[in-house]
């Protein structure tokens, strides 16, 4: 049996255990790092993650693995993902609660950066931007 379909699944595969243990050796240094080192591997932790998301959610659209999953590993998946949604949710309120209540006590004690002080109102914006959070801008 010679499928590409096969040879592209241990690729991707082998791919996944070789950005996992790069994420887990990284993982200590980043920790000890100043706040770009955390900013550079929280963006790469987060842009990976969005392309397996994205990549879940195109495999849950392929007829040919819809048709062949049995449901176990369905269930599986959808445990795992409903976790990851739960945290996910989680640290985004108390992270977004958290910046909010610090940007409010930086302002109140006149340390707010005028230049980034002014926050994008989404009043007259289409449906899809005003559903996004508000951002900080010159």
């Amino acid at each position: 049996m010679d499928y590409a379909f096969l040879k592209q699944l241990d690729e991707w595969v082998r791919m996944q255990k070789k950005l996992l243990e790069t994420f887990k050796e990284t993982a200590e240094k980043v920790e000890q790092g100043d706040r770009l080192d955390l900013i550079v591997a929280t963006r790469a932790a987060f842009q990976h993650m969005i392309r397996t998301i994205k990549a879940f959610d195109n495999w849950l659209q392929d007829p040919v693995i819809i048709a062949h999953v049995p449901r176990e590993m369905l269930l599986e998946v959808w445990k795992v993902m409903y976790d990851v949604l739960q945290q996910l949710l989680e640290i985004d309120i108390k992270h977004t609660s958290d910046v909010r209540n610090l940007l409010e006590e930086l302002a109140r004690e006149g340390k707010l950066n005028p230049l980034v002080a002014t926050v994008k109102q989404t009043g007259d914006e289409d449906e899809s931007a005003s559903r996004r959070p508000p951002t900080m801008m010159i």
